[in-house]
């Protein structure tokens, strides 16, 4: 069913600029409601109706600078306390096994603790492009806590990622090499001459940067060599250089050489074309559809790396793209766990519902964050979509959509309520503003009109192309 929607046919087009397109502006000069929708729900989780309103008065570039513009580098959600002191690792074999097993539940406590954090901000965050950045970096450049296994370094990773998710992926790059929980994921921590360990320098040149068939395994040896001596501080958990340990000798790398150090290898990698081709592909695949036109990719690279790697740059030129607003893009993206469960909690209003109870159901849908199931991260696309994760979405809509009754306790701390939610709208045909509000394209089965409110909007939250946008 999805994969057929994900190919929707010309007559279904027709339709939704039938039902979309027409007077949906907002004045003169303003994107409309329809185009509003689109550059939100594939720049942020869920837009809701006062921001969709906002953005439909502006125009398509207007609505993509303040987008860029807006964007922050901090989290406005308090960390959870324990995020400031980072606690030295202790062996296990210094431990008593029940301080072994206490020193695991506290990690495991700390671990929800973190993913509930994050996803709070994801649900309210000022400009969630912000946190939509982060976590694309974040299944960019993987790290998982069970391997890492300091909540402290995932923290602080995040903050890293948080920082530069829309400034220069430049000096992301060389920053990330050198993050302690990075070091730690792919063994740069015990990187040394004596014994060099490829893991980093494979994974940076065929995941981070250039892209599988555009390095040798030469080049891979050789990058090894130089990454050594990159490690972290026992006690302080900062990343240090232990001169001891680096290869100091020559090295050739993708047809250069010299006496190169990390640094200098990731120089190499900036300077060719196919990292910024490689990035920008990803992008494509984030923001536009799972296709990539590489004559655009390919013009879009080189403004890239014009404007120095300005990740915001990349952003205009792609947001700014005829392919990202044409009709055959929308509507051809898989929700992921992340987009549905913080998408619906937006969409519905749900103030009062338990991050916990959030945090378990994306992980049971498939993206448990801060531990991704390898160091490619999450596939994406229609491997969201399996028929258990289909089945399970479907609970969740009705569990979570469940209207509230007066005088009576909330069930499960649900906090729906279909009257206040539809005055939102300020329209006497609220049903046509809730399926804007809601779809990306028309549903397949359009809610009868002698439902009641409640089961209209389930209605059309549990209609196949509410899992699209």
């Amino acid at each position: 069913m999805i994969v057929n929607l994900c190919n929707q046919t010309m007559i279904q087009r027709l339709l939704f600029f039938c039902l979309f397109g027409y007077n949906a502006t907002v004045g003169a000069a303003g994107m409309g409601l329809a185009d509003a929708w689109h550059l939100l729900a594939r720049t942020g989780f869920g837009p809701t109706w006062p921001e969709i309103r906002e953005f439909a008065a502006l125009s398509r570039t207007e609505g993509i600078d303040r987008l860029l513009t807006a964007s922050r580098v901090q989290a406005v959600t308090p960390p959870p306390a324990w995020v400031a002191v980072y606690p030295p690792p202790v062996a296990l074999r210094d431990l008593s096994p029940q301080e072994q097993q206490r020193r695991q539940q506290v990690k495991r406590e700390q671990g929800r603790e973190l993913r509930v954090w994050w996803l709070t901000e994801m649900r309210n965050a000022p400009t969630p492009l912000t946190e939509h950045m982060t976590l694309f970096w974040h299944n960019h450049f993987t790290s998982a806590l069970p391997k890492v296994s300091s909540p402290v370094l995932m923290y602080r990773q995040n903050v890293l990622l948080r920082h530069h998710a829309l400034r220069r992926f430049d000096v992301l790059l060389h920053e990330i090499a050198k993050d302690p929980a990075m070091l730690i994921y792919l063994d740069g921590a015990v990187n040394r001459k004596r014994q060099p360990n490829e893991n980093f320098a494979r994974e940076v040149m065929e995941l981070f940067t250039l892209g599988e068939g555009h390095y040798r395994e030469a080049d891979v040896k050789d990058a090894a060599r130089a990454f050594t001596g990159w490690s972290l501080d026992r006690e302080t958990g900062e990343f240090c250089f232990r001169p001891a340990w680096h290869d100091g000798g020559t090295k050739t790398i993708l047809g250069q050489t010299g006496r190169f150090d990390g640094d200098a290898v990731l120089d190499i990698l900036l300077a060719q074309p196919e990292t910024a081709a490689h990035v920008v592909r990803k992008l494509w695949r984030e923001f536009i559809s799972l296709q990539p036109d590489e004559a655009e990719v390919k013009r879009i690279a080189e403004e890239f790396r014009k404007q120095r790697y300005e990740i915001r740059a990349a952003l205009r030129c792609l947001l700014n793209s005829p392919a990202f607003w044409a009709s055959a893009h929308r509507g051809v993206l898989v929700k992921s766990p992340l987009d549905f469960v913080i998408g619906l909690q937006r969409q519905l209003d749900l103030k009062t519902l338990e991050q916990n109870q959030v945090v378990q159901r994306a992980a049971q849908l498939g993206q448990n964050v801060f531990a991704p199931p390898n160091v490619k991260g999450w596939p994406g696309g229609e491997a969201w979509l399996d028929s258990r994760a289909l089945l399970l979405r479907r609970q969740i809509v009705q569990q979570w959509s469940m209207a509230r009754r007066p005088r009576k306790p909330l069930a499960q701390n649900l906090d729906f309520a279909i009257k206040p939610w539809i005055r939102q709208f300020e329209s006497a045909d609220w049903r046509e503003a809730a399926q804007r509000l809601l779809l990306p394209l028309p549903p397949l089965r359009q809610p009868a009109a002698i439902l009641s409110p409640i089961e209209i909007v389930q209605a059309l939250l549990l209609d196949p192309v509410y899992q699209l946008k």
